[in-house]
């Protein structure tokens, strides 16, 4: 764990630098040192040889016959030198040594064999060995140097043996070493201790950017790296800050963004699903979820095939990549009385191959009762108009074929097609007032008027057709005067439409009850009777245009259907309300609320 940080590598690698910059350092001074020590004690045991040993040698002729000679020479010699000095004859027996234990002993078993040959050739030769003391067991190291000895006539007469101790050298050599590790220790230790606070200073900054890195990856970015410097752990400090404020703007652009398109997708009155190439949703939102009738949890457990295949198959992705390989299109999805349009195309990703589909539902259920109303409204106005054509016609040609000459008949005939005429007329006119209350093209005449004496006034011009039919109307009302903004010729045609349409639907003998009141600045007329009543699956229609409870009873009382129409929009133009109770067999009661605002000047 330790070595996976930074600070920790870069100790490590001062450290091993140092340590191999003062090893190699170290092998190189000792190595010298050694040559050095070496060839001093050559050069010195080479010059006393030649300059004076083997001049004084070369004046004997005859090593052997000589030996007391050259043991003579030999221990004067060694006054000047410390140096173990021998004389040895060609048959490399050792005639004369400053060690008095060597003398009579055989060269080859104290020197190299190929140093004696080299010297015996005429070769100087030198080497290195080890002596063992026999009293103290200590090895010792030795310079073993061979000159050829040469008598006047030049010839090999023997051979010069110096051994030269070495001991002190190496010691010194030991010392040395033992110095050089303990300074290599001690800057070993200095580079550890400065390398440690030289890493600190690049990683601290470098760590104090993964920390934050970090908080900023949890969502924190309100985090700032102090620069300390301007070298290029600076830069990356401030480079790191500049990063961050970048990103806090980028992210508020994105957050901003989707947030809107959340609020977007969420409260759009269309439903859109998301699905990926593996058949998951990856995303619907709330009005696609309340139009399919899902729950999270089953768009979450669920493939999209198996929600969709009970809805339409056509809209699976196995279907669609059977049969439509563009994936784009529409079909309709009908669930229960709701009809829903579904539009789909795929969306691509980066490489821009297919990554899924997405869908657009759209809720045509009101769009199609439209354009069910329209067509229905088309066939029942040619109906309407068709049958007192229809009238007309058969009246006018059996006229024509000679019904004239009969007047009583033709007075009769010409009655009816008046009639149907006059059903023509009131049928043309409130087309035209229903096309001008649509496109907003009626002049209003608004002013301020007492709605009691609307009310009254359209009681009393009922009164006569409620006597005909022997019914009770009556007049309910504790207010003596409602003042308010309105047209009263509009407001009048309202009341008159409903009251009228109450006398009609009620029997004879009936009661027929018109109440007015005031209440929270509304005011409230209801028309209350106990006639046929309307069944409570024809409510919900009755202010369709041509729509009618019992058609063919309306249509003989003179009704075109689109009295409440004409009635709700006047209504609805006021800025009220018009609403329809009843119970079948047990009366109707209709409730208009109208404002009672007046007019500021």
């Amino acid at each position: 764990m330790m070595f996976r940080s930074i600070q920790w590598k870069f100790i490590t690698i001062y450290f091993l630098l140092v340590f191999m910059a003062m090893v190699i350092v170290g092998v190189f001074i000792l190595q010298q040192f050694e040559e050095y020590h070496l060839g001093v004690v050559s050069g010195n045991l080479e010059r006393v040889a030649r300059n004076t040993v083997l001049p004084d040698l070369s004046k004997i002729n005859g090593l052997d016959a000589n030996q007391n000679e050259v043991q003579s020479m030999i221990k004067n010699w060694q006054i000047a030198l410390s140096d173990e000095i021998s004389v040895v004859n060609t048959d490399f027996k050792i005639i004369a040594s400053s060690n008095d234990s060597l003398i009579g002993k055989n060269v080859l078993d104290i020197v190299d064999e190929h140093l004696l040959l080299d010297g015996r050739a005429g070769r100087m030769a030198e080497g290195r060995d080890f002596v063992t003391n026999q009293t103290t067991g200590e090895v010792t190291p030795v310079k073993n140097i061979i000159f050829p000895i040469e008598d006047a006539n030049r010839k090999i007469q023997g051979i010069l043996y110096f051994r030269s101790d070495l001991g002190n050298i190496y010691t010194t050599l030991e010392n040395s070493k033992d110095i050089l590790i303990e300074a290599t220790a001690l800057a070993l230790f200095i580079t550890v201790v400065l390398g440690f606070f030289i890493a600190r200073s690049v990683t601290e900054p470098i760590t104090d950017v993964t920390v934050k890195a970090a908080k900023m990856a949890k969502g924190d970015f309100d985090q700032v790296v102090e620069v300390k410097s301007d070298d290029e752990i600076g830069q990356l400090a401030s480079m790191f800050n500049y990063l961050t404020e970048k990103l806090k703007d980028t992210l508020s652009e994105i957050s901003s963004e989707k947030s809107k398109m959340e609020t977007i997708l969420n409260y759009m009155a269309d439903g859109l699903i998301a699905v990926n190439m593996q058949g998951h949703v990856i995303h619907a939102n709330p009005s696609a979820m309340k139009m399919l009738n899902l729950s999270k949890h089953e768009l979450i457990c669920d493939s999209y095939d198996d929600l969709i295949r009970n809805l339409n198959e056509s809209l699976t992705l196995d279907y669609l990549s059977e049969n439509n390989p563009d994936w784009e299109g529409s079909e309709i999805i009908r669930i229960n009385d709701s009809i829903y349009q579904a539009n789909y195309a795929p969306f691509k990703d980066e490489k821009d191959e297919k990554a899924g589909i997405v869908m657009v539902l759209q809720d045509i259920t009101e769009r199609q009762k439209l354009d069910n109303m329209r067509k229905e409204f088309v066939a029942n106005v040619s109906h309407e108009l068709k049958t007192p054509l229809t009238s007309i016609k058969s009246y006018t040609e059996t006229l024509l074929d000679g019904a004239l000459e009969n007047k009583e008949m033709a007075e009769q005939f010409l009655k009816v097609v008046d009639s149907e005429a006059d059903r023509m007329t009131r049928l043309v006119r409130d087309l035209l007032q229903l096309s001008s209350l649509d496109y907003k093209q009626v002049k209003w005449n608004k002013k301020d008027y007492d709605l009691v004496k609307i009310v009254k006034n359209s009681v009393m011009k009922v009164e006569m057709t409620a006597k005909n039919k022997s019914q009770t109307l009556e007049y309910i009302s504790q207010e003596d005067s409602m003042p308010g903004y309105f047209d009263s010729d509009r407001i009048e045609q309202v009341i008159l439409n409903i009251v009228s349409n109450a006398i009609k639907y009620t029997p004879e003998e009936g009661q027929i009850k018109v109440f007015l009141e005031c209440k929270e600045n509304q005011g409230i007329i209801r028309v209350v009777d106990n006639g046929m009543g309307i069944p409570k699956e024809d409510i919900p229609r009755l202010f369709e245009r041509f729509y009618r409870v019992d058609k063919a009873r309306s249509r003989e009382m003179g009704g075109t259907g689109l009295g409440l129409s004409i009635a709700r929009q006047i209504v609805e133009a006021h800025n009220g309300s018009i609403r329809i109770d009843s119970e079948y067999g047990e009366g109707t009661e209709v409730i208009i609320q109208l404002p009672l605002e007046e007019k500021v000047v």
